[in-house]
């Protein structure tokens, strides 16, 4: 079981790898829907003639866009109206899927084993630092092994 989730992180990364520069692509504060029609000097008339809209009909999909408030569906006929490919996903917001479970393993072992200590320290059975901080990645690797579905809490 370990192993098949392990895998499945790995095709998931090699899907995401195609969009490891998303992150550095800023929408525009306009949209993409305006800001694609108007560089292409495009009227909104024009756009609304390849989807059968009016120009108002075209303005409303651009500001509903803008403002987050648009179909998905929406946007692929906007895209195949525009001779494009309309693309989305989901990409970590720093590194990659591995480095994002890393970090919440580690997160999450840290807790517990704080936790943990906090009690023994009650009971003079503390342990050091060092021994704390190697818990804690013995904790992370184990979770993250696992891939509790505690991560995510």
């Amino acid at each position: 079981m370990r192993n098949k989730k392990k895998l499945l992180i790995e095709q998931l990364e090699q899907k995401l790898a195609h969009f490891k520069d998303a992150r550095k692509v800023l929408i525009p504060q306009k949209g993409w829907v305006n800001t694609i029609r108007t560089t292409l000097n495009m009227t909104r008339e024009q756009l609304g003639r390849k989807l059968n809209m009016t120009k108002g009909a075209i303005q409303k999909i651009e500001e509903r866009e803008a403002t987050g408030q648009i179909t998905i569906n929406k946007l692929k006929d906007v895209g195949k109206a525009l001779d494009m490919k309309f693309i989305y996903g989901f990409v970590p917001i720093d590194g990659t899927i591995n480095d994002l479970v890393n970090n919440k393993a580690y997160i999450l072992a840290k807790k517990i084993v704080l936790r943990s200590n906090q009690n023994m320290k009650l009971e003079d059975q503390g342990i050091g630092d060092e021994k704390i901080e190697e818990t804690i990645k013995d904790m992370a690797n184990e979770i993250k092994r696992e891939m509790r579905k505690s991560l995510w809490d």
